[in-house]
């Protein structure tokens, strides 16, 4: 599992509240964690100037009201924008089962964005120069031809291991492969799996004995 099972303060991790929230009976995460902090570089490098802007104009005219007043804004919207950015980063979660991959995301108002196993025919793994010194990656889904919500996630923290442990859950043997079942994993009848069912003899239908050793 990606990510510690229990805090030091004995209280479950915010994942495992996500995940026991949005899983259905019987399922458990094998991957849950929060994208990597480099996804806070872009909107830091973005609050940054206008926060030194808006301290400037607070030293640049002390005594100017009108310009204390622009200056701070500039300063607290910096900051509550970038906030609001971080706590995003804090709350979202991808987590993956054997039968889906979730994606939970917003502050006030949650959202669970979800992909069945079954219905991913290929992954994709991509680290760019950055994202290999910062170990940070991106996977792309590809599903039956269908464009889903969750085709593109990036900054996953590890993906080298994450990239494991998805495609160990999708095409690995060891794992069993991706569980069947329909799209809210419940399983799948053995006809429609292509699993073998043995059934009962006919009754009154007597079985031909084999061919063996000197027989035509």
């Amino acid at each position: 599992m990606t990510g510690p099972a229990r805090r030091t303060d004995g209280r479950p991790p915010r994942w495992a509240k996500d995940a026991a929230k949005y899983l259905l009976p019987g399922e458990r995460a094998v991957v849950a964690t929060r994208r990597h902090w480099a996804v806070l570089l872009e909107p830091a490098a973005k609050a940054l100037p206008v926060a030194l802007l808006g301290l400037w104009v607070l030293t640049l005219e002390p005594d100017d009201e009108a310009g204390a007043t622009v200056g701070l804004v500039l300063v607290l919207g910096a900051l509550g924008w970038f906030a609001l950015r971080a706590g995003e980063w804090w709350m979202r979660h991808f987590i993956v089962t054997r039968r889906r991959v979730l994606l939970t995301s917003g502050i006030v108002a949650r959202t669970v964005t979800l992909l069945p196993l079954r219905r991913i025919t290929d992954l994709t793994w991509k680290e760019t120069l950055l994202g290999q010194v910062l170990g940070y990656g991106t996977f792309r889904f590809e599903s039956a031809g269908q464009q889903q919500a969750l085709s593109q996630i990036t900054f996953l923290p590890r993906a080298d291991l994450l990239y494991h442990q998805v495609s160990g859950l999708l095409f690995g043997s060891d794992w069993g492969g991706a569980a069947g079942g329909d799209d809210e994993g419940n399983p799948e009848p053995a006809e429609e799996r292509g699993g073998r069912r043995d059934t009962e003899p006919i009754p009154g239908v007597r079985t031909p004995p084999e061919d063996g050793p000197g027989q035509a």
